[in-house]
């Protein structure tokens, strides 16, 4: 468990004190007026969510098949793009990854940064701090919800934001003045063949609705595109970490399966804000 992510970022997530980590090691302990106690898995990460979220985000076969695609490399020009930015305003300092899913981004960015991981599926959680203990990462993971962070305002040099809900007021009281927030999601293009392969009216991505606006000050912006050919279980794998697995019914995935190879156009827009306060 990286010392410097506990002392520096994290909070108890029931009544906002400082956490500590145990002599043994084991939990995390609350240094408020009542000792809140968060055991650390077997695997490596803490549950500090509660009871409400109990049950919430993926599921472990979505984990499953967004982990392989991954790892197989099909998105690396795109966590490139993502790890040069987040070390242009980051470098050296303290990332929470917001939604980090099964922590392929994360664990890039622990090469240059002290990174911390929260997701609210406990299996991405768990496979992301399976995998960081593998490789010898230095990163830490926390089943927690993103709306609602158990990190301490004006802690983190930038939050990192992919493929999930932007929660832009609780990114801006997380962040250091001058901070950054790097967003990123699909582009109008992103999947379109793979849409087109299994509906008869694809239509292209609409522009996001939940990014900041006025609390934080866009900086920058960068559209990452490319095309990959897929077939078998790639294109599978692809297919079943995306919302279309559960919103295709048995007609459209057959449509997938005999489909053979598929030239499948990835989108990526990326956009970096930065916190207002201490203008020079």
């Amino acid at each position: 468990m990286n010392e410097n992510i506990i002392k520096n970022l994290l909070k108890c997530p029931v009544c906002g004190g400082e956490l500590g980590l145990l002599e043994n090691g084991r939990s995390l302990v609350c240094r408020g007026g009542r000792p809140h106690l968060f055991d650390i898995a077997s695997a490596g990460y803490v549950n500090l969510a509660g009871p409400k979220y109990s049950g919430s985000g993926d599921s472990k076969a979505l984990v499953r098949s967004r982990s392989d695609f991954l790892r197989a490399g099909y998105y690396e020009k795109f966590a490139d793009a993502i790890c040069r930015l987040a070390k242009k305003y980051a470098d050296g300092g303290v990332i929470a990854d917001a939604g980090c899913g099964e922590g392929y981004y994360t664990l890039k960015m622990a090469e240059f940064a002290d990174v911390c991981g929260i997701d609210l599926s406990k299996f991405a959680v768990e496979a992301a701090a399976k995998y960081a203990s593998r490789e010898g990462k230095n990163a830490a993971f926390f089943v927690a919800g993103i709306f609602d962070m158990p990190l301490k305002d004006s802690s983190a040099d930038a939050v990192v934001n992919i493929f999930a809900p932007c929660a832009p007021s609780e990114f801006s009281r997380v962040l250091k003045e001058g901070g950054y927030l790097i967003t990123a999601g699909a582009g109008e293009d992103h999947l379109y063949s793979l849409k087109a392969a299994i509906y008869d009216e694809p239509t292209k991505n609409s522009p996001r609705e939940d990014l900041p606006h006025g609390e934080l000050a866009e900086v920058e912006r960068e559209r990452v595109q490319y095309t990959v050919k897929l077939s078998g279980d790639a294109l599978e794998a692809l297919f079943y970490m995306t919302p279309y697995s559960y919103r295709t019914g048995e007609d459209g995935i057959a449509r997938l399966r005999g489909c053979g190879e598929l030239d499948v156009t990835l989108d990526f827009d990326i956009i970096v804000y930065r916190k207002r306060g201490n203008e020079q």
